[in-house]
């Protein structure tokens, strides 16, 4: 029996500059997800926001010449565009300057703190700022430079609280060895526990050096550490505040239920530090985090300061929401990196999405159009070939896993394979060369287009939650509602019921057929 409640998060996206290619690759993982479960029957609550505090975002508000409240208001706005532009169906956009936010960070430093979970000493280390992480001696790469991001780090001497990390080791090294689903992929997972068994040291989680951040309770010298108030936004989205007053009994629910999808560089932040917070407070830590490789342009990690950084919003606007969510789920194994690679880009665009999809599309309109004046023949009439359908029925069978794997690339290549074969029994059973005059030609001309018809709605269910758009036009051409109607779900296994009860003798397709993928020339 299902979990009948699904909770998915992105990162919180920092506001020091506009979102790039690697944060459209976050959200479009999370929003795919969503998408299939909501559709599935799942009650699903998707969380997506910006973090908004920090000696960043001060430093960055500040050679703007602005403050840092003026910053974060302009640029999470590019983030909300960019989100509507990929068609992104989050609940809620969190903000960490919203009130709610800094009622839950406030309310579970109080809590920790109570808990005998937090203390005030002294820190004498070294920080990265880009990172807005403290590192050891040990951890740092040749020159004092950051391991994650290659700048360099600074020293800093200040009075902090900490919270006792230290404490919950063997918890949290117990909790990854018994739930082996927590982290993923596998690599990342034994990463983690190689992090964990070298021992914890007790995590800094306040600052007095800088000013923009939500105060410490009781000592506003202090401003809470920006990783410690980040974090907490997944328990403001789901409403913290009202669950600690009794009021919202689906917290817990959706809680146990957290899928974090997060970039490998803040998985330990994640897996480790996350889960000890939650301890803290009495909860349970999150069911999964799955972390993603980066986009690499020309096999280095994207960059202002390089002039790397691919626009997702141009791409989207020359070419389309769906081709850039395709190439980027399909391009690369969840976990690893990838190249943005422009030419790569237009070849799976030219030979995926032209060449195989929109060519299934358009000739099996035309020939409905030609024989049947549109009508697609009923179950009775025509009959189906299962050789064909038995394989979408096989991956439909093992869709579910695939999701909870997040092995969208494998689900991709499977689908895509599908429609080679769709196209395949067309060209195969050349319905053009049958003669409607003669019965038995004529039958099994009715059966060739009802089983095309019906892989191409097998079809549309299947690449929804990665190209909701597409499926959208293609279920327009059908002419029956899309998948994201209100009230409508099917989980896999309805399909093949709901083509039955949909496509009966005499149902109609769409007279008006738009060419769905133009080719795209390479010096576009």
């Amino acid at each position: 029996m299902k979990n009948d409640y699904f909770y998915v998060t992105t990162p919180i996206y920092y506001v020091n500059d506009k979102p790039h290619i690697g944060h459209a690759y976050s959200t479009i993982i999370a929003d795919s997800i969503a998408r299939f479960k909501r559709l599935s029957g799942y009650k699903v609550f998707f969380l997506t926001g910006t973090d908004e505090h920090g000696l960043k975002i001060e430093k960055e508000a500040v050679s703007r010449g602005i403050n840092p409240k003026e910053l974060a208001d302009s640029v999470h706005i590019k983030f909300k565009e960019l989100f509507t532009e990929l068609g992104i169906s989050y609940d809620r956009f969190i903000r960490t300057t919203d009130e709610d936010h800094v009622k839950t960070v406030t309310s579970a430093f109080e809590k920790m703190s109570a808990n005998g979970d937090i203390y005030l000493a002294g820190y004498e280390g070294w920080y990265c700022t880009p990172c807005e992480t403290f590192l050891t001696e040990k951890s740092l790469e040749g020159g004092g430079r950051c391991p994650q991001c290659g700048r360099p780090v600074s020293k800093v001497k200040e009075e902090t609280y900490y919270l006792k990390l230290k404490k919950y080791e063997k918890r949290i090294l117990d909790y990854i060895e018994n739930n082996p689903e927590f982290i993923k992929p596998d690599f990342r997972r034994n990463e983690v526990l190689s992090f964990v068994k070298e021992g914890l040291e007790d995590l800094s989680i306040s600052r007095t050096s800088f000013r923009w951040g939500i105060p410490v309770p009781g000592n506003e010298k202090h401003v809470i550490y920006v990783w410690f108030d980040a974090l907490l936004n997944y328990l403001t989205g789901i409403g913290y505040e009202d669950f600690l007053n009794g009021k919202n009994p689906d917290f817990e629910r959706f809680s146990k239920s957290a899928n974090h999808v997060v970039g490998k560089d803040i998985l330990r932040f994640h897996a480790v530090y996350w889960p000890s917070m939650l301890f803290s407070l009495g909860l349970e830590p999150p069911k999964i985090v799955t972390a993603h490789g980066w986009w690499l342009q020309g096999g280095r990690k994207m960059s202002k300061s390089l002039g790397n950084v691919v626009d997702p919003v141009s791409l989207i606007k020359k070419f389309g929401p769906d081709p850039l969510r395709f190439y980027l789920l399909s391009e690369i194994t969840l976990g690893l990196d990838g190249d943005f690679n422009a030419d790569n880009f237009i070849t799976r665009y030219n030979s995926g999405l032209a060449n195989d999809l929109g060519n299934l599309i358009s000739r099996t309109a035309a020939m409905l159009n030609k024989y049947t004046g549109g009508n697609i023949p009923g179950s009775v009439s025509a009959g189906e070939d299962d050789e064909v359908l038995k394989t979408v029925r096989r991956i439909l069978k093992n869709i579910d896993r695939r999701y909870d794997d997040y092995d969208f690339a494998k689900i991709l290549e499977d689908i895509f394979g599908f429609i080679n074969i769709a196209n395949k029994y067309i060209n195969d059973s050349a319905p053009w060369k049958l003669n409607m005059d003669d019965l038995e030609q004529k039958k099994n001309l009715l059966k060739i287009l009802r089983t095309v018809t019906i892989s191409i709605y097998y079809i549309s269910y299947l690449i929804y939650p990665f190209m909701p758009e597409t499926s959208k036009k293609i279920n327009a051409i059908l002419n029956i509602p899309p998948f994201d109607a209100p009230g409508f779900s099917a989980a896999p296994e309805d399909i093949a019921a709901l083509c039955g009860k949909l496509f009966k003798d005499g149902f109609r397709i769409a007279e008006k057929i738009e060419i769905m993928f133009p080719k795209i020339k390479p010096e576009e």
